[in-house]
């Protein structure tokens, strides 16, 4: 198989130790020779051995990605002006088992990699990485304070208060006011219910809210709500703290955030995490949508032999990006336009309103629709625009379909002028003799 680069570096990138295998000609023409060196993980360390790669010649540097472990390695070998450093996908360069060392690892990342065979993935600039570690960050706390609002909901089922079944949210002005009031030692119902605000003030909710809040509530709930109120307060200020920081760091990709909330389900929040994970400019990395959306694992997995398709799910890639495109669709299906329309036809041709699968692969398609609308808003630098809750209704028209049938033609034949005749109906029913 033919060198594409002459001397590649591989290495396996552990917690404490990394082991590097140089590939470079041998004695002889058709040969290579494999040199494995061992070093620490210490930063001046790994910067050493990055100057000593250089002094060897290396050109060409592959590791497999590691998580955290992988970063201060790629970030030291980035200070050296090697041609490329490339982090794979692990899966790419898979050992057979029985034949699995650290050693045998590097070298064949070494061997793949010098022959093309491996290609780097995606990494963030500096700045962007600094995005990145906000956002993820500010979704990990979001998960934290959803995971206390529950908690605050077992208490008080506990004791019997069946707020979360009248109100919508126990987290809500009202609902906070009631629970403020029996960890104050309120205990009557009505007297708690007359806090309601807003709607929940109909004569029916607060008949409901005396009776769902009067209970066996005592003052190791009351200890408990507490705790979780002051929780949840502080999960608050954190995540508006982290909103101010993400917005102060954005603002140098102030037009392709503004292209991105153009998108139906896109807010300042969505928009972020794009910008951090995938970036201002997805097309530079990746060279199509389907690319792309293979790398979030939007898109099903191909599994067929023999002929035979079988099922193929979406991947498990894409921790951070899926789930707030996931959210962005519940929210765009809710806006009147061509989404909407698409995510009724996919229930129906799914299993139908009534199957909560079918509403759930529904809207993954609608995830993997608004990532290739996003990449192409990106790439066009044009708002998006929406075609109308009659898309598919015009798209299934005549005038459309003819249309379309002509630019096949075209493709086909390019040059070609297309003339449609179209003849009487009584000499298209007549029977050819």
């Amino acid at each position: 198989m033919k060198v594409l680069y002459e001397r590649v570096a591989g290495i396996d990138v552990h917690k404490d130790m990394i082991k590097v295998a140089i590939r470079s000609p041998g004695d002889k023409p058709w040969t290579r020779k494999t040199e494995i060196l061992e070093f620490r993980t210490f930063y001046g360390v790994l910067q050493q051995m990055a100057r000593e790669l250089r002094k060897r010649g290396v050109t060409h540097v592959v590791m497999e990605a590691s998580g955290v472990y992988t970063e201060p390695v790629y970030y030291a070998l980035c200070e050296q002006d090697f041609e490329q450093v490339a982090v794979i996908n692990p899966a790419h360069a898979k050992a057979l088992r029985g034949h699995k060392t650290d050693a045998k690892d590097c070298a064949r990342l070494a061997e793949l990699f010098e022959c093309g065979l491996l290609r780097g993935s995606y990494i963030p600039a500096p700045e962007l990485k600094e995005v990145r570690d906000l956002t993820r960050y500010r979704m990990k706390t979001v998960q934290a304070r959803t995971s206390e609002i529950q908690r605050l909901g077992k208490a008080l089922e506990s004791a019997g208060i069946k707020l979360g079944s009248v109100a919508s949210s126990i987290t809500g002005a009202s609902a906070t006011a009631m629970i403020e009031a029996l960890i104050d030692g309120e205990r009557r119902g009505q007297v708690l219910a007359d806090l309601a605000k807003g709607r929940m003030r109909a004569a029916g909710k607060l008949a409901d809210l005396s009776m769902a809040l009067t209970g066996r509530f005592t003052e190791h709930h009351a200890l408990l709500c507490r705790l979780h109120q002051d929780r949840i307060a502080g999960f608050d200020g954190a995540v508006a703290g982290l909103d101010e920081r993400i917005a102060g760091k954005v603002t140098r990709w102030q037009r392709e955030q503004g292209l991105l909330t153009s998108v139906p389900g896109f807010g300042d929040v969505v928009a972020w995490a794009w910008l951090a994970e995938i970036g201002p400019a997805p097309h530079r990395h990746f060279a199509t949508h389907e690319k792309l959306a293979s790398w979030v694992t939007l898109c099903p997995g191909n599994n067929i032999s023999a002929r035979k398709r079988k099922h193929g799910r979406t991947g498990d890639a894409g921790t951070y990006i899926k789930p707030m495109l996931v959210q962005a669709a519940w929210a765009a299906i809710r806006v009147r336009g061509r989404l909407q329309a698409r995510y009724n036809r996919l229930v129906r041709r799914f299993g139908g309103d009534k199957n909560p699968a079918a509403k759930k692969k529904a809207i993954t398609a609608i995830a993997h629709t608004l990532l290739k609308i996003a990449y192409q808003v990106l790439k066009s630098g044009t708002p998006y625009q929406d075609l109308g809750t009659d898309f598919y209704t015009r798209r299934e028209s005549p005038g459309h379909k003819q249309a379309w049938l002509e630019r096949q033609l075209q493709k086909l034949h390019p040059g070609c002028a297309v003339t449609i005749t179209i003849s009487p109906l009584e000499a298209a029913l007549t029977p050819v003799a």
